[in-house]
């Protein structure tokens, strides 16, 4: 019985350590970054704009309303990922394969590489002291994993292009 008292000791006590170490904000919740947003942003305009304007950073920058180093961070990261081509100094932005081939996931994986591949960044050395701790990736691992594909599978259903086609459907609705 002391065991077990001192075992409820034990998890309270850790309980309140990663309340204090670990406290969010209220209402903070887990999201993906906006720069996943910001490149389908990117795609939409090039689509839109490529017949009328020299797509730069600087032009896509206006449409997005941020910063265009932050433009020039994604397009690398989307470069290197081989979805678009970028002419140095004049601009110009190419897409490197037909929409219809470029997914959402696509496009995410290129902007947010997964840390071994894995969507949740979930902490590796539990306390194997704690009965929890050494028992959390058993109760989580494949629940997690199962999310992380699900979400995977939804991205996949989406291309570019019928990014394209939607976006010209509202702006032929507006005229």
């Amino acid at each position: 019985m002391k065991e077990l008292k001192n075992s409820k000791q034990l998890i309270r006590g850790y309980v309140r350590y990663f309340r204090k170490k670990y406290r969010k904000k209220e209402n903070e919740i887990m999201q993906i970054s906006s720069r996943f947003t910001i490149a389908l942003h990117i795609f939409a305009c090039v689509e839109v704009f490529r017949d009328e304007y020299r797509i730069t950073s600087d032009f896509l920058a206006g449409s997005i309303n941020t910063n265009p180093v932050i433009i020039r961070k994604i397009l690398t990261k989307l470069k290197s990922a081989g979805l678009i081509t970028v002419a140095r100094g004049t601009g110009g932005i190419e897409v490197t394969k037909p929409l219809k081939e470029i997914t959402f996931y696509d496009v995410y994986v290129a902007i947010e590489p997964l840390e071994d591949n894995e969507l949740f960044n979930f902490h590796k050395n539990p306390n194997k002291e704690c009965p929890v701790g050494k028992n959390i990736h058993k109760l989580l691992d494949s629940k997690l994993e199962t999310i992380q594909k699900a979400m995977e599978d939804e991205m996949k259903k989406y291309t570019l292009e019928g990014l394209k086609n939607e976006m010209q459907e509202i702006l032929r609705k507006k005229d």
